[in-house]
């Protein structure tokens, strides 16, 4: 056949993210997205999305209720389809507040909460056309049916219904970088924002993802997990593989074959010059994945000729020091901002310890690490980004822990030390105790780092001796 449909293709994409196909002769509802029934293996009984019940969405609309004032709205946009040329579409993902609160996988949608009405659903109307090239969407039946919404209409109607929910309401909220002119345009929307009645949403959204549940939590770990796997492969292939595409090309293959739908963000690779990497050379990798909507993050640094230089184990030793004792701080109630603060003070001292800082040594610093310790994790990789990094921690908040150095050549110290970049990052679980490293699988001693790159080559050697 010269083309797969759109609908097949995503029916096998499916497949291949599980690692496993079944086959029916049955009829099963085709609402545009898996489901207990057509994705058994995929999800259990009760699930609206992989691990996460219909009840919890419906509960976390019901706590979103209870932060917004009376006689407000709530309008949340699905995230649009972006073209890469004028037929061929990015691969699309959803708006991480549309997700939380629906459970809706498809773009084109709008969600409309309010103390009056509950969840309100405009759905895309899919045409026979798009149908055969794009697959079944989910329609009004589905918002009632699947999504749980108390109304639902097509998107079309729109114009004929929020203006006078608009009207009804003394403030507007919605997800403003997500918003569409479905809604914008509308004259009671741009009568309300002209007064002041529109604010954002993700003031209170925010609020809501800041602290996972045990589902959300769960995934993550899982998430975590897959994406320590594919960096440890990595590594054992990175002298085999000395380029920056390659290891990048590697990690993300790797993600995606233990069940990831897409990386969290393009693998950051730092190696030699020209992205070539020499015996000697460091190589510096943040990876991250994202499974079933929830993202890791991570930051290894190694040398793939299986060994440091007494150079290069100076400044990693201080900062796998100053990554141990940031996570130590990790507890309830200590904040991202304490914790930063503290891995400048813990830097900088090392730095002039070691001769790499000498004189202004706090606005040096800042030239060889501008980035703080670390930052919120969870739906998106820098999570909940309007809550502040002096709130108090409490448990179920998931941060990272990242400090690095990274010394240009032009730098003006030590030659010896130009050229370094040195970045230790692991996903960190607050507890009600203190803490869990969610990443603890992926080694970051010298010993163990230098002992399984060595004993993998010798292995690899040997394999190929005897073929």
């Amino acid at each position: 056949m010269r083309i797969l449909s759109g609908k097949l293709l995503r029916q096998l994409s499916f497949k291949q993210a599980i690692g496993r196909c079944t086959y029916s002769t049955g009829k099963v509802s085709d609402f545009g997205q898996p489901t207990s029934t057509s994705h058994p293996q995929l999800m259990r009984e009760g699930e609206l999305t992989p691990g996460i019940t219909t009840e919890e969405y419906i509960s976390r609309r019901n706590r979103l209720l209870e932060l917004l004032p009376e006689k407000s709205l709530a309008i949340i946009a699905a995230a649009p389809v972006k073209m890469m040329t004028d037929v061929v579409p990015y691969t699309f993902r959803q708006d991480a507040d549309y997700l939380y609160l629906t459970g809706c996988q498809q773009p084109g949608g709008v969600a409309v909460l309010s103390h009056e009405s509950g969840l309100c659903m405009f759905m895309p109307e899919a045409k026979p056309h798009d149908v055969v090239w794009q697959g079944q969407i989910a329609g009004v039946d589905a918002a009632l049916e699947m999504f749980k919404a108390e109304e639902a209409y097509p998107v079309s109607k729109l114009d004929k219904i929020l203006p006078n929910m608009i009207k009804r309401s003394s403030k507007l909220f919605h997800n403003k970088l997500t918003a569409t002119p479905t809604y914008t345009d509308l004259e009671t929307f741009q009568n309300a924002a002209h007064v002041g009645k529109v604010s954002d949403l993700s003031v209170f959204t925010h609020e809501l993802r800041w602290a996972k549940s045990p589902a959300e939590l769960k995934l993550m770990k899982e998430s975590a997990a897959i994406a320590c796997q594919a960096l440890l492969q990595t590594m054992f292939h990175s002298r085999t593989y000395p380029y920056e595409g390659m290891l990048s090309a590697k990690v993300e293959y790797e993600c995606r074959m233990r069940g990831a739908q897409r990386m969290a963000f393009n693998p950051v690779v730092g190696g030699g010059p020209n992205a070539s990497i020499k015996d000697g050379d460091l190589v510096l990798m943040d990876v991250g994945c994202e499974l079933h909507g929830y993202c890791s993050d991570l930051t290894r640094t190694w040398p793939p000729c299986g060994s440091f230089s007494s150079i290069q184990e100076e400044i990693y030793d201080l900062i796998l020091q100053t990554n141990k004792e940031c996570i130590r701080l990790c507890q309830p109630g200590a904040s991202i901002r304490q914790i930063h603060n503290y891995s400048v003070e813990l830097l900088c001292k090392g730095l002039k310890e070691i001769g790499i800082l000498k004189r202004d040594e706090y606005r040096t610093y800042h030239q060889l690490n501008p980035t703080s310790i670390g930052h919120y994790l969870g739906m998106d990789v820098h999570d909940s980004s309007m809550i502040s990094y002096d709130r108090p921690l409490k448990p179920g908040v998931v941060i990272t822990i990242e400090p690095g150095i990274y010394i240009p050549s032009s730098f003006d110290g030590p030659e010896r030390y130009q050229g370094t970049g040195i970045r230790i990052e692991d996903e960190v679980l607050i507890t009600e105790t203190g803490c869990e490293v969610l990443t603890g699988s992926m080694p970051k001693e010298i010993k163990h780092l230098e002992s399984l790159l060595n004993n993998y080559s010798h292995t690899m050697g040997m394999e190929a001796i005897t073929v």
